[in-house]
């Protein structure tokens, strides 16, 4: 029986921050610890979760997909995943430089016997840039080479080549959460902050929200922003852009990571903003 993650209503959001360096269990036994989560940059849907295999597979890196991990341990900052210690050993191998390409990834979905996530729909585009190019021009391509070849531009910038992660149009849009530690945030009239963490839901491994220090502009506080708000985002500048005022950020309900998000606060924060709440179709 799979040992899948239970969760609540409000079920309580995952700091990627503190899931770094959680320990992975196998049906018989550890396998080392989250490394990375990879985003997929379209729709800001956790891919897969890069594991540091320690001294027992000499280092190397393994990636697993979300559906493989059990409820969480968070007191004792563990994970169970329903794979045993021979299946996790014998996986595919990734890149030395962690690239990631479409057929990397269909081969380890075979591998573990899981449904790939483009079987499920084609992940929708977000709003934004990816180097110099529009998220939209190349997010909504297919997976499918006669489509992605209508999809994507016959002679892509180099930009666009060197900001995706592994290089070249075979490769995901997928992102390092370690490495979008620090984005800056830019609202119209100025900047607001960095990112200092990203807020997931367990359920559907999705993005919810960046959390910004302000410390820069505003000591003190910290605010919430989805990344599904942002205009545009520059991978290459470290930057996501908003289409809002400082003053608009600085007038959202005020966030206490002392507290719980509930649904209450979401509501809040969601009309501020002009946006319907996630949970509603």
């Amino acid at each position: 029986m799979q040992r899948h993650m239970k969760f609540e209503e409000e079920e309580m959001l995952l700091n990627t921050r503190d899931l770094v360096g959680y320990r992975l269990t196998a049906i018989d036994g550890a396998i080392g610890i989250i490394d990375d989560l990879l985003i997929d940059d379209r729709d800001w849907t956790i891919r897969w979760i890069t594991v540091d295999t320690g001294n027992w597979l000499h280092s190397r890196k393994v990636l697993l997909p979300p559906q493989s991990f059990g409820e969480p341990d968070h007191l004792g900052r563990e994970i169970p995943i329903d794979l045993d210690r021979k299946r996790v050993e014998q996986s595919p191998t990734v890149a030395r430089d962690h690239s990631v390409s479409r057929q990397v990834e269909a081969d380890i979905y075979a591998f573990y016997d899981y449904p790939p996530y483009w079987s499920q729909g084609s992940a929708k585009p977000i709003a934004g840039v990816v180097g110099n190019m529009p998220l939209a021009s190349i997010g909504t391509r297919a997976f499918d080479n006669a489509q992605a070849q209508q999809a994507v531009p016959a002679a892509p910038s180099e930009a666009l080549i060197t900001d995706t992660i592994g290089h070249g149009q075979d490769y995901p849009h997928l992102r390092s959460t370690n490495e979008m530690m620090g984005y800056y945030i830019e609202a119209k009239d100025g900047s607001i902050g960095h990112v200092e963490d990203i807020l997931i839901e367990g359920h559907g491994w999705e993005t919810r929200y960046l959390l910004i220090d302000t410390r820069s502009w505003w000591p003190g506080r910290k605010v919430l922003i989805s990344p599904k708000w942002a205009s545009s985002v520059s991978w290459s500048d470290r930057k996501v852009y908003l289409d809002m005022t400082r003053e608009h950020v600085r007038t959202s309900p005020e966030y206490d990571p002392r507290k719980p998000i509930d649904h209450s606060y979401e509501e809040r924060l969601h009309a501020h903003y002009g946006y319907e709440p996630h949970w509603l179709p």
